[in-house]
This record gives structure tokens, sequence and C-alpha cells, in this order.
């Protein structure tokens, strides 16, 4: 069976509750890790959620696995892990990427807009 992005989609987005900033943020008082899965480029861009935990995308299955060398150990299959991207595409994805690896509630935020929380605005290369 070959797989398109549409049926990859419907099954994240199927698989990954997507929640709103109000829930987020109350995940993320009660210890959830909030995760920005963009890409360097963008949070220099565009600022980033604060407090949130960055592995770009690319790099998740092998942060998420304990077994490699490059596992980042604030990634725990008994923590609460909150995703967000760009626009939650990629997090609906990687939120079905990490439930495959065995990790239980995980959810999308979908966007950095979406985060109603304080945020740290871009830092300003100057002339």
């Amino acid at each position: 069976m070959v797989l398109t992005v549409k049926d990859m989609m419907a099954a994240a987005n199927a698989a990954v509750p997507r929640i709103d900033g109000a829930r987020a943020q109350q995940l993320v008082a009660e210890g959830a890790l909030l995760l920005d899965l963009r890409d360097t480029p963008e949070l220099e861009r565009a600022g980033r959620a604060s407090g949130a935990h960055h592995i770009p995308r690319g790099m998740l299955e092998f942060r998420a696995d304990p077994d490699t060398p490059f596992h980042d150990p604030e990634l725990r299959k008994d923590r609460v892990i909150v995703l967000h991207c760009a626009s939650g595409g990629r997090a609906a994805l990687a939120g079905k990427l990490l439930k495959d690896m065995g990790y239980d509630e995980v959810y999308n935020l979908g966007g950095l807009a979406d985060w109603t929380g304080e945020r740290i605005e871009p830092v300003d290369p100057g002339m």
C-alpha cells in the first residue's frame, strides 16, 4: 500500500488530539514538555514559546529513542508531550511517530501562533 501525505495526515490527526493554547498552558504548568519541532532558522525568524524545548522534526526519531547515542533525556515515555511547529502539520506527524514509538500522552498544539503563553521574540541581528 502506498501512502500519500493526505493519508499520513489523516492517520496522524486521528491518533494525536489537537488542543488549544489554554489547555497546552495547563499541561505545561503540570509538567508537560512543550516541544518545538521547527527548524532553527524558523526560531531565529519568528521567536519561540517561552520554556519550549527545541528538537527539529528531522531529528525527532533519534532524540526520542533511548537506545541511540542522540537520545534527549527530556523525552520520556511517562511525560506528557505537547508538540507545535509553524502551523500544525509537522506536529501532527511527529505526534503519530511518538505514539508509534510508545509515547502515550502526546498532543498537537498546532503552530506557534496557537501558543497563548509568553513568547520570546527573535533576536535582533543588529546592523
